[in-house]
């Protein structure tokens, strides 16, 4: 079994933001493979499916950004899913709108949820697929940039994108994540 989590702030106010990419990309897949979110014990909206035959906990943590950790390890906690079989999906600033990256076992850059996550795992070796949402090109700071919505043309964009996070998100849970790290991160 995997856990996937994607990251994000719980609340209409902060739907649709840069910052809750992971909550977005979540609730496409669960609408293109009819699974739904509901309540769970960890602080978190969760759903049980599948992906490429691998059996997997969709996890969307209902606590704040720099909380994310909590629910991820009591999820991972109960199912016994060890880090190297949890991918998180995130916001990512440094890389262009839209572009995707593969990781594993990197440091947070910065990002309080994967900071969260790697302070309760107690370690890195988790896998990361990061959607890119640029830096701000004006001098508004980053705290309300990744807390901005996103534009009609980035949204037009980051749809497009989807497919190949579902391809990151596909390999990695059957072949690996250095198996995805070679393919997706090579496209530009």
């Amino acid at each position: 079994m995997f856990l996937i989590a994607g990251l994000g702030n719980p609340g209409a106010k902060y739907s649709m933001t840069r910052h809750n990419i992971g909550f977005m990309f979540l609730d496409y897949l669960a609408a293109e493979n009819d699974f739904t979110f509901s309540e769970s014990k960890w602080q978190a909206k969760a759903a049980l499916s599948s992906l490429k035959q691998h059996r997997i906990l969709f996890l969307k943590p209902e606590t704040f950004m720099n909380l994310s950790g909590m629910a991820v390890v009591r999820a991972a906690s109960y199912y016994k899913i060890p880090p190297e079989r949890i991918i998180v999906i995130h916001d990512d600033l440094d890389l262009e709108v839209g572009r995707i990256k593969v990781a594993f076992n990197r440091g947070a850059g910065g990002h309080k949820g994967i900071l969260s996550i790697s302070r309760q795992l107690g370690t890195k070796k988790f896998s990361r697929v990061k959607i890119g949402i640029g830096r701000p090109r004006t001098n508004i700071p980053v705290e309300k940039y990744v807390l901005s919505k996103f534009s009609r043309e980035e949204k037009n964009f980051l749809a497009d994108q989807a497919e190949l996070t579902v391809l990151s998100l596909s390999i990695i849970v059957s072949r690996g994540v250095s198996a995805a790290m070679n393919e997706i991160n090579a496209v530009r």
